[in-house]
């Protein structure tokens, strides 16, 4: 009887199932969704939630102090202590904050990636192709490569995030923003994109490195909105490690970030060998010397230094192993060419063989730099170690300083071109000099830090051994930098940060064009040196720039257009525990996670 009903009966008893289960939803609280990975291996690895961890929650892991080489998970885990505060683990924002780029390094991919001799390879760029007239760069993308949600990398993500760098209210570096803004990007297909630029950069491929962001998850957010997104907090890059958990013991301040090995990266090809260390673990502290003391513990394993005097404690410690690069920082003397003096090649020279630069390394920053024999970081791929330096040769420092023509205020000096005042940089004749004579005077700016000012007073005593009067004026670091961007000294002591890039573009210290305005502190006004500049930035050509850069180390020593005295050494000191550090050319200090993936923890 109730056959010819029955598909109604159905729908009836299902609606009915349906509206209890609705009852019963309303009156609990929704299920946390996590994000899990997709793929051909998904199901074969555990996804990763990244959550705030808080002593004041339900369900807490309080910090564990001091915390093991290895988790109570057994999970084997690097431990390094960072010294500050977690502002946004977002790579367009990670200049702003040391602790963020640090971090921000192992989650995050650039189309390219800075090498151990500073030059940029393909990342999550598969290969590229450059129009004859380097305006217009192709990039096959790569189709490999999964989000750390499990979604494909895709051009699209790239269009979206030159997009946010950009905009007019991109909230990041002014720098970063004004750049790209010269940029346009446009997607030629699902894994194709093409950039023009308005003028020729050789150092392009390396501003490429910067990370990339995810335009599924972020999809309609302003680059204005971007800088107070979740995103910063719970953020999905490409990188090798994944945001695992942020744990507080206050509930409100981060002082400990987690990451994991992330699944879908282990599928890919460099993924899929090495990273023994399984989880990344960064402590936060307010200061250096809690930092020193947590790693003096063995409560982490791990401590970079960020400045000299953050060197020498660390290696003061037993059971550690300091590993040193070179910091990318060019410390120098500069001559102010607005003085008459220091316009006359011959006299730069001169002082340049006069000055024993070693001796003073030795005696002032032992164990803290090494010498400089050029205005470019050794390691890069365009610092050439085989130039020559003029020796230390006091007598004819002497010789050249004695016969020197200098002009007075206005005057224009004789070309250094002219054969008849060529220096001869074996002479050891002496003009006879009354003993009062004094050829000029000058003083060396210094920032009032006691190891600087050291340097700064010995480089006087040396001078003023050649019948000039050279003092030193040491004044507060706010001050100095007032003084150094207007030009307001004679010779000024300097540590030129090199690291803006890990292209050896100098063009903004050293090109004619960058003074008044620019990083050209002294107003050097060498129109050959210009040109060498010029080219080396305009041409992608990796032989044509080495060459070029080669010729400008040349002629920047032969004409002692400034005096490079030393590099300050860059440490990183890791536990005995930890095997496999090793530290190549290094343009900022997340760079020492550059072959991390060979790191292994033993004991």
């Amino acid at each position: 009887m109730l056959r010819g009903f029955r598909w109604q009966l159905v729908a009836l008893i299902l609606a009915a199932v349906l509206f209890v289960i609705s009852l019963l939803s309303r009156s609990s609280p929704p299920a946390p969704v996590t994000a899990t990975p997709s793929g051909p291996s998904a199901l074969d690895t555990p996804a990763i939630t990244a959550t705030i961890y808080s002593e004041a929650a339900a369900t807490p892991a309080p910090l564990r102090t001091p915390l093991p080489t290895t988790s109570s998970d057994g999970i084997p885990t690097y431990t390094e202590a960072l010294v500050g505060r977690v502002q946004r683990l977002n790579p367009l924002f990670a200049s702003l904050n040391p602790v963020d780029e640090d971090i921000s390094a192992l989650i995050f991919e650039g189309l390219t990636r800075i090498n151990e001799h500073g030059e940029p390879v393909a990342n999550l760029a598969q290969d590229w192709v450059v129009s004859s007239d380097e305006l217009e760069y192709v990039f096959r993308l790569r189709e490999d490569v999964l989000w750390q949600d499990g979604l494909p990398f895709t051009a699209v993500d790239v269009v979206y995030t030159m997009a946010i760098l950009r905009a007019p209210d991109f909230p990041g570096t002014a720098a970063l923003g004004a750049f790209w803004r010269t940029v346009e990007t446009e997607q030629l297909g699902e894994h194709l994109v093409r950039f023009r630029l308005t003028q020729p950069l050789g150092s392009f491929l390396d501003a490429l490195s910067i990370g990339l962001l995810p335009e599924h998850a972020l999809r309609g957010t302003s680059a204005a909105a971007l800088a107070a997104h979740p995103f910063n907090f719970s953020p999905i890059g490409t990188g090798p490690y994944q945001l695992e958990s942020l744990r507080s013991a206050d509930g409100a301040t981060i002082q400990q970030v987690d990451l994991r090995v992330a699944p879908v990266y282990r599928q890919r090809p460099e993924g899929q060998n090495g990273y023994a260390l399984e989880r990344v673990s960064f402590h936060l502290y307010n200061s250096f010397d809690a930092a020193l003391a947590a790693l003096q513990s063995g409560d982490v394993l791990g401590l970079a230094a960020r400045s000299r005097n953050e060197r020498r404690p660390l290696l003061a410690l037993v059971n550690v192993n300091p590993i040193t690069a070179i910091e990318p920082t060019l410390g120098l003397l500069l001559f102010n060419w607005e003085r008459p003096y220091f316009r006359v090649e011959r006299v730069r020279q001169a002082l340049q063989q006069g000055l024993n630069r070693a001796s003073i390394i030795e005696r002032q920053l032992p164990n803290l730099a090494v010498q400089a024999n050029s205005p470019l970081l050794p390691g890069s791929w365009a610092y050439n170690a085989a130039l020559p330096w003029p020796a230390y040769n006091p007598d004819a420092a002497r010789g050249q300083l004695a016969s020197a023509r200098i002009p007075s205020a206005g005057e224009t000096p004789v070309p250094t071109s002219d054969p008849s005042v060529t220096p001869d940089p074996n002479a050891t004749s002496i003009p006879t000099l009354l003993p009062a004579t004094i050829l000029f005077s000058f003083n060396i700016l210094t920032p009032n830090d006691p190891v600087l000012m050291a340097v700064a007073q010995e480089i006087a005593n040396q001078w003023s051994q050649y019948n000039i009067t050279v003092g030193v004026d040491a004044v507060d670091s706010a001050s100095y930098q007032t003084r150094l961007e207007a030009g307001d000294f004679d010779a000024a002591l300097a540590e030129l940060p090199m690291g803006y890039s890990a292209d050896p573009d100098v063009y903004a210290y050293w090109h004619q064009g960058q003074y008044p305005d620019g990083r050209n502190y002294g107003n050097v006004n060498d129109r050959h040196l210009s040109e060498l500049l010029e080219f080396a930035r305009q041409t992608s050509n990796g032989v044509s720039r080495i060459q070029l850069y080669t010729e400008f180390q040349q002629d920047f020593i032969q004409s002692a257009v400034a005096l490079p005295l030393y590099y300050p050494l860059y440490t990183y000191a890791v536990s005995t525990r930890v095997s496999g550090v090793q530290l190549g050319f290094i343009a900022s200090p997340a760079d020492r996670f550059r072959d991390i993936w060979a790191w292994a923890l033993t004991g």
